[in-house]
C-alpha cells in the first residue's frame, strides 16, 4: 500500500513538472535551429518589460538601463525639456459636426438646400448617403468672440468665454469613416485591433508621479461606451501594467476595489504578501514579464482603496465648485468627471482619458439628429469644459496640463439622405476628410488657428493634419521624439506613430 502510495505521489509528481514545461521552456533547452532563433524573439520580449523603457527614451543609444521591475510606473524623466506634464483628453465619441460649432461657412448657408455638385461626390465614399443629397448650411446662427476673433456657434456659451485660451487644428484628416477603426486610429495610432493607446504609450514612457494611483485613468459618461470599445485604452503589446483604469465618478471609482465583507485590511495585507511570493517563484521560475505586472496591479489595487477613493470623492467640493462645473453628487455625468478629471490631475495621474458618447448626428431618429439631440450634447459638455479649463488656469496647472479636445472624424456638408431619401430630422454624414480638434495649454498657441478647409466646409484648402503628426506632437510636447519612444515586437521598433512619414506640428507650439 505504502509503495502504491509513493508510486502515485511520483506519478503526480511528473505530471506536474511535465505541465510546467511549457512551449518556452522546450525552446530554452533547444539550441539549435529554429527553436534558438526563436528563443531570441522570446528573450527580447521579456527584457523588454525590464530595460527597453529607458533605452527607448536614450536619444543616442539602445543601451538597457536596469530598473525594479516591481515599479513599473516610477516617475522617469523626458527626453528633452517637456511643455506639458500630464494630458487631459476628451474625446466627444460619435464626431461633433465642425459645422454646427466651430467652423463657419457663410457660402454653405448660401448654397442651403441645393444639389450637392457631382464634383463634391465623385470617387467619395459614405456610410450612408445615397444619390444625390442637399447641401445643408449651419444649423445655428455664429458669431465672433474674444481677441483672436474666432467664429463660435451660440451652442458653447460657456466656452466661448475660453476661446483665446484655444489652439484650433481645423484641418485634421483621416482615412476612417466607420466609428471604432477611426476612434482606435485616433487613440492607438491604428486602425486595427491589438494596439498601444496614446495614453499607455505615454506612461510606459514617463511612468506616473503619484504611486498610489493608476498612471492612466478612464472615464465614461453619455450612457454608451464608446465604438472602439476598452481596446481603446489597451495596451496592445506593451505590458499590461500600461493600460488605462476604467473608473467612476459615483460610487466605488473600481468595481470590487474594496475589501469583501468581514474581511480586514491587514487580512488583505496577508493575503497579499502569500500571492507576492507565489508570483515571485513563479516569476523566478519561467520570466514570464506579465508576472511582475500582475504583481504591480495587486500592490496597486491595494494603495488605491484609499487614494482613489479620496480622488473621486467630489462630496469634498464646495457648492461654489459644483455650481461652476454644473456637477452633482451621486450622478454619472461628464459634469462630474471634468470635476474628477482636475482632482487626479492635482494628484499627479499623467493621462486622463473622458469619453462622452452621442454625438453621431445622423438624423435617422431624434436622438441622433443636429436639431433635437445635438444641442442636449453641448449643454451637457460646454459647461465642465469651461469649468475646467478655468480651474486648471486659475490653479497655475494649465502651462503644464495639455487639454486636447475631439472626436474621430466630421462630418458632411452635405445633408444625410438614408435611401435617397430626406428624413424628418436633420443631420450630417461622416466626413473623414476634414475634422477640428482644440488643443490648450501644455505649450500650445493660445487665441492660434491652423489650417483651413474650402468654402462649404468639405475638404482641407491648407496645411492637412494626419493623425500621426498629432500623435507626434502631443508626445513632442511631453518630452520625446516620436521615433525613439518605441517597444520592440514582431522584429520592429514599434511606435505609436508607425511607420508612415510624420511630422511635430511646430506651427502650433509656443
Amino acid at each position: 500500500m505504502k509503495e502504491r502510495a509513493i508510486t502515485k505521489f511520483h506519478q503526480e509528481a511528473y505530471l506536474a513538472a511535465m505541465q510546467a514545461q511549457t512551449r518556452r521552456h522546450f525552446l530554452r533547452s533547444f539550441s539549435a535551429g529554429v527553436g534558438a532563433i526563436f528563443l531570441g524573439s522570446l528573450g527580447a520580449s521579456d527584457r523588454a518589460f525590464a530595460g527597453s523603457r529607458e533605452a527607448a527614451l536614450d536619444s543616442t543609444s539602445r543601451i538597457d538601463i536596469t530598473r525594479d521591475p516591481r515599479r513599473p510606473l516610477a516617475a522617469l524623466p523626458p527626453q528633452f525639456a517637456a511643455k506639458a506634464k500630464r494630458v487631459i483628453y476628451l474625446h466627444m465619441a460619435g464626431a461633433p459636426s465642425q459645422l454646427e460649432l466651430f467652423e463657419y461657412k457663410p457660402q454653405l448657408m448660401k448654397f442651403d438646400g441645393q444639389d450637392c455638385p457631382a464634383s463634391l461626390l465623385a470617387g467619395k465614399r459614405f456610410a450612408f448617403i445615397t444619390g444625390v443629397p442637399k447641401l445643408m448650411g449651419p444649423q445655428y446662427p455664429f458669431h465672433q468672440v474674444g481677441d483672436s476673433g474666432h467664429w463660435i456657434s451660440d451652442r458653447l456659451p460657456y466656452l466661448e468665454k475660453h476661446l483665446d485660451d484655444l489652439c484650433f487644428i481645423k484641418s485634421m484628416r483621416t482615412d476612417q469613416f466607420n466609428h471604432a477603426p477611426a476612434q482606435l486610429l485616433v487613440q492607438t495610432g491604428n486602425a486595427r485591433l491589438g494596439y498601444p493607446s496614446l495614453g499607455s504609450w505615454v506612461v510606459y514612457g514617463l511612468g506616473t508621479e503619484n504611486q498610489n494611483l493608476p498612471g492612466f485613468i478612464v472615464l465614461i459618461s453619455g450612457g454608451n461606451m464608446p465604438d472602439g470599445g476598452k481596446q481603446l485604452w489597451g495596451t496592445g503589446f506593451l505590458p499590461s501594467v500600461y493600460q488605462g483604469v476604467q473608473c467612476r465618478s459615483h460610487g466605488e471609482p473600481v468595481l470590487y476595489l474594496d475589501n469583501p465583507p468581514d474581511v480586514s485590511s491587514a487580512e488583505r495585507r496577508n493575503m497579499l504578501d502569500a500571492l507576492d511570493q507565489l508570483n515571485q517563484q513563479n516569476y523566478a521560475a519561467f520570466g514570464n514579464p506579465e508576472t511582475v505586472t500582475r504583481i504591480a496591479q495587486y500592490e496597486m489595487s491595494f494603495r488605491m482603496q484609499m487614494d482613489a477613493t479620496d480622488a473621486m470623492d467630489i462630496h469634498k467640493e464646495p457648492e461654489n465648485v459644483h455650481a461652476k462645473y454644473g456637477s452633482k453628487n451621486g450622478e454619472s455625468s461628464f459634469a462630474n468627471n471634468c470635476l474628477v478629471a482636475r482632482r487626479l490631475a492635482e494628484r499627479g495621474v499623467r493621462f486622463i482619458q473622458l469619453y462622452h458618447w452621442g454625438w453621431d448626428s445622423h438624423g435617422s431618429s431624434a436622438g441622433d439628429s443636429l436639431n433635437e439631440a445635438f444641442p442636449k450634447r453641448c449643454r451637457e459638455v460646454d459647461q465642465p469644459i469651461a469649468a475646467l479649463l478655468s480651474e486648471l488656469k486659475d490653479r497655475g496647472m494649465l502651462e503644464d496640463t495639455l487639454v486636447v479636445w475631439g472626436g474621430e472624424f466630421g462630418r458632411t456638408s452635405m445633408r444625410e439622405n438614408r435611401g435617397g431619401q430626406m428624413t424628418k430630422f436633420t443631420g450630417r454624414d461622416h466626413n473623414p476628410g476634414a475634422f477640428t480638434i482644440w488643443m490648450a495649454g501644455g505649450g500650445v498657441k493660445p487665441g492660434f488657428t491652423l489650417g483651413e478647409t474650402d468654402e462649404l466646409g468639405y475638404e482641407i484648402a491648407k496645411d492637412p493634419v494626419e493623425v500621426r503628426d498629432l500623435h507626434a506632437t502631443i508626445l513632442y510636447l511631453l518630452g520625446f521624439d516620436h521615433h525613439r519612444l518605441n517597444f520592440p515586437f514582431q522584429g520592429l521598433d514599434q511606435k505609436l506613430t508607425g511607420v508612415k512619414p510624420s511630422r511635430v506640428v511646430g506651427e502650433v507650439l509656443a
